[in-house]
């Protein structure tokens, strides 16, 4: 099984569900997405795995959601993946993302128990 953590280590909802990977002994690989945000296309998977639209995964109180206009409902999610892309601060944290027998899941460590889920 992998697990990558988009973890920022100053939340404690994100340092708490990385602790409970750990004591669920789960191998996990640490991406602090401030310094390495992730890309478009590994956005984009990640709302399909967890089956939600951009802004569901936005934090829409940051500065720069505001300052980029980014409630406009005309705005694709193209766009709005890009702001994300642009703008880590953005992206809801943290986000855990498996792969067991060939199934890839996530979740949203908000609470962090909501990771048990997709454990095998």
């Amino acid at each position: 099984m992998s697990t990558i953590i988009y973890h920022n280590p100053r939340c404690s909802k994100s340092r708490q569900t990385l602790e409970l990977l750990k004591n669920n002994n789960i191998e996990t690989r640490v991406v602090e997405y401030l310094d390495t945000p992730p890309d478009a296309a590994t956005l984009d998977e990640a709302l399909n795995l967890l089956n939600i639209e951009p802004r569901q995964l936005m934090r829409t109180h940051e500065a720069e959601y505001k300052d980029n206009n980014l409630d406009d409902t005309s705005l694709s999610r193209e766009q709005l993946i890009a702001a994300m892309v642009a703008h880590p601060r953005l992206i809801e944290r943290p986000i855990v993302i498996t792969e067991h027998n060939g199934k890839r899941q996530a979740a949203i460590g908000r609470p962090p128990e909501s990771v048990l889920d997709i454990l095998p």
